[in-house]
């Protein structure tokens, strides 16, 4: 009985006991209404307008296809730059010395201020977690100490702090175990308490989450909508009519 992360090109997946596990980020995006409408009608609606005239010169199904791709392109930047932050952000919380590229360097030298001035004791980095009764797992960012009591951080570096990441560490607080640097399973025992770590060039905020049973049961809420999607989307079915309705 193991559990393995593996890595892949564009993002990760895990795989629990030899089977495919839910992780806990996707089910949050799959059990929760999406809140990125308005984003992805701005950045298209730009899109359009900043490159209008190399548009008009492209057929009509590669104009589609670009305003189609044109919200990807910018989250998948968005993301690459927050992973990258992420892997400077785990060899600073280890003590360990990185070289930054610069056009990351705001994002770093925001962080290195929140490790000065919290001064967190490390006590699990980027630690893969999993919950078998519920059958999840995830990758924590921080958990550490923090005067006497431990904190579960989660690093954000996008725009804004969503409250959705409560429900992204309750599962990771709540975890039944999490691997060890030998990768063997250990019990998780519950942090104190949550909050993200809002890293920006120039600056860092801290906002705390609630962390209690509760909000760990609306996850489990969530996750149960996620995997009852598939289902719902084969629930109409074939068309009925009134003379087979009544034979």
């Amino acid at each position: 009985m193991t559990l393995v992360r593996h890595n892949t090109g564009n993002g990760h997946y895990y795989v629990l006991d030899g089977e495919r596990a839910d992780g806990v980020t996707t089910l949050i995006g799959e059990g929760l209404p999406p809140r990125l409408e308005k984003w992805a009608a701005e950045k298209t609606a730009n899109y359009a307008l900043d490159h209008w005239d190399e548009l008009t010169q492209l057929p009509l199904s590669e104009r589609h296809a670009a305003l189609l791709g044109a919200r990807w392109a910018d989250k998948n930047r968005a993301a690459s730059q927050g992973t990258a932050v992420h892997t400077l952000g785990r060899a600073l919380a280890a003590g360990t010395e990185v070289e930054v590229p610069d056009y990351l360097d705001g994002y770093v030298r925001s962080y290195v201020s929140f490790l000065d001035d919290w001064e967190p004791q490390p006590e699990l980095i980027e630690a893969v977690v999993g919950n078998r009764a519920v059958g999840y797992a995830g990758t924590l960012d921080l958990l550490a100490k923090v005067g006497n009591e431990r904190w579960l951080f989660d690093i954000k570096t996008g725009s804004g702090v969503y409250g959705d990441t409560a429900l992204q560490l309750a599962a990771y607080g709540f975890a039944e175990f999490y691997l060890d640097a030998e990768g063997v399973e250990r019990a998780m025992t519950p942090p104190d308490r949550c909050a993200v770590v809002h890293v920006q060039p120039g600056h860092y905020s801290v906002y705390p989450l609630p962390f209690d049973a509760e909000v760990f049961k609306i996850f489990r809420h969530v996750a149960f909508v996620a995997r009852s999607k598939p289902t719902i989307r084969f629930w109409v079915g074939s068309e009925v009519k009134p003379e087979a309705a009544k034979s």
